[in-house]
Order: structure tokens, then sequence, then C-alpha cells
């Protein structure tokens, strides 16, 4: 049951728009607006200290309701740093990008790792089936507006320079990147790992036994409703509008999701400045060159320090 719900949830993630778009872009920022005034009221629940970094685990109120959790890993040394907003995947949490934020903060980046609704602890965790798209849809505007409000959070403290903001998402995490950056030009860079604008391929075209029986399962009617409600979130119709922030898009050359032709046609699809880079892996993008990559692209546009040295230093100990 949970791979089904996993199955159409990577479907509107990454579906291609099949009605026609009615709404400008600047109807489609409306739909993230929130009060950016609100207390923030953070809360911690703990912290660790590792190796020159602090790592703390918050809650921060959401302006849909309820709480987001997530990690706030920050260096110990004083300074005022750059920040990082990080989104993971669909089947992963706040934790998938704590070794990266960690390497971050003792090259002079403040994190902040987002939980996504689907797997905050209860009562603040919420997810949708696709038999109710105004729900998912509503969700969709949660997870971006939660994030908006952790670019808030750090931009709120004194060790951060509000000038010197990035988004970093995985997967759903990038669906949620596409949307910030045309979105929210608070960010001076987004970098979109494994995401697509479309799921149609896969499963119309997969011989996944799951995927084969999610299309005998499904009615057309019940599809056709969905993203009538739901295309209008769809990645694709934010990336054309993220200039003149800069976008990195990293992809898999081994990616089981998509095809590489819907790959190209996102990232052809989105304004410049973008730089389009793949790798030899999977869709997990655990390379260590794709990590490189990242961390080189951060440095250029918010000037985090070079990771190379502190690398080579972890691994002479």
């Amino acid at each position: 049951m949970k791979r089904v719900f996993w199955l159409l949830l990577l479907f509107v993630v990454f579906c291609e728009p099949v009605f026609a778009q009615s709404e400008s872009i600047d109807e489609l920022r409306r739909l993230f607006d929130y009060d950016q005034n609100a207390p923030l009221d953070v809360k911690e629940a703990g912290i660790i200290n590792r190796n020159g970094v602090s790592i703390h685990d918050i809650t921060y109120a959401s302006p849909k309701g309820g709480r987001v959790t997530a990690y706030l890993v920050v260096p110990t040394r004083r300074g005022r740093f750059a920040g990082v907003v990080f989104g993971h995947w669909g089947y992963g949490t706040r934790t998938e990008f704590l070794p990266e934020a960690m390497l971050y903060a003792r090259a002079g980046v403040v994190s902040l790792l987002v939980d996504d609704l689907s797997v905050r602890p209860v009562p603040w965790r919420r997810s949708a089936p696709g038999s109710e798209p105004q729900a998912v849809r509503d969700n969709f505007i949660q997870s971006v507006v939660d994030l908006r409000r952790g670019i808030d959070l750090l931009r709120a403290r004194s060790d951060v320079d509000p000038n010197r903001m990035a988004y970093v998402g995985h997967s759903s995490g990038a669906h949620w990147g596409a949307i910030l950056s045309a979105v929210d030009r608070r960010l001076k860079t987004v970098v979109l790992m494994a995401g697509v604008p479309s799921e149609t391929t896969i499963l119309l075209e997969s011989d996944d036994p799951d995927y084969v029986d999610f299309r005998k399962t499904t009615p057309k009617e019940q599809l056709d409703t969905y993203f009538k409600v739901i295309s209008s979130l769809d990645a694709i119709n934010y990336v054309p509008q993220a200039a003149p922030t800069p976008l990195l898009f990293q992809f898999a050359q081994f990616e089981r999701y998509f095809n590489e032709a819907a790959m190209k046609r996102y990232a052809q699809a989105a304004s410049e400045p973008k730089l389009v880079l793949w790798y030899d892996t999977g869709h997990e993008l655990n390379e260590i060159q794709a990590l490189m990559d990242r961390a080189n692209w951060l440095r250029r546009y918010i000037g985090m320090e070079p990771i190379a040295p502190i690398l080579r230093k972890s691994l002479s100990r």
C-alpha cells in the first residue's frame, strides 16, 4: 500500500503539465504568500557538537499550521556566514543532507535541513492520497511556504549574511526548489538535484510491475481530475521564470525514475543563467564529483570556503 502511495506521489511531483496552464506566473507566485512578520517561534529540543560544528534539533511555526522539524547546522567559530536551506527527496528525511551540511559548516555555512510534511512527527505530519487532489495541492503549497519560512529563519540570525542565501533540493526537494527559484528572490542560487518535469514517461512506458499495475488499476477519470487540480504546481511552470537566479541542474545518467529526454526538456525549459551537469550514478546522486560541483557552485554564488582542503584534512587523520 505504501509503495502505491509513493508511486502516485512520484507521479504528481514529476508530472509534466497535460492541461492548459491558465494562471499567470504572478498568480502562481501568490499561492505561496504568507505573513513574513509572524513569529518564527523557534524551539530547540537538543544540540550535539561535532568537530567544530553544532547540530541543533529544532522546530519552528509553519504559516500553514503545525510545526516544522529541522536541523540547524552551525559553525562553532564566530563569523558572519552564508546560509543554505536543504530539501530532501521523497524517501528521505532531514538527515539526507546532514553530512554535507556538517562539511559546509566547516566551510563557513549555516544550514537548515527541513523535514517535509509527510515525514514530520504526529501531529504535524500530513499526507494525502491521489483521490484527494485538493489536499495534495495544499500540501505542496505548504511544503514550499515552510521552506520560505526556513529562509526567514536563517536571515534572522546574526551569524548569517542575508545577502548570501541558497537552496539545495533533491528529487521532490528539487520540485520545491524549482518553485522557489521563481517565487523567492532572496536566493542567490538554487541547486536542483535529480529533478524532472514529468513522471508520465515512466508511468506510461515502464515495465516495472508496480507501474504496470498502477496503469491497470487507476481510472483515467481520476487521473484527469487530479491533473486539473495539480498541474499548475508542476516544476516546469516555474524554472522558465527563475531569472535572474542562477540554476544548477544535476542529473543521473543511470536514473531509474525518469528518461533522459524528460530531463533534457526540463533543463531546456529553464531560464538563463544555468548549468546542466550529468553523472555516472543513479537517482541518489551519491557521487563525489556531484558533491564537489555543488560546493564549487555555491562558493561562486554565496562565497562559502572551498571544501577540498577540509576533505583532504579529514581523510589524512
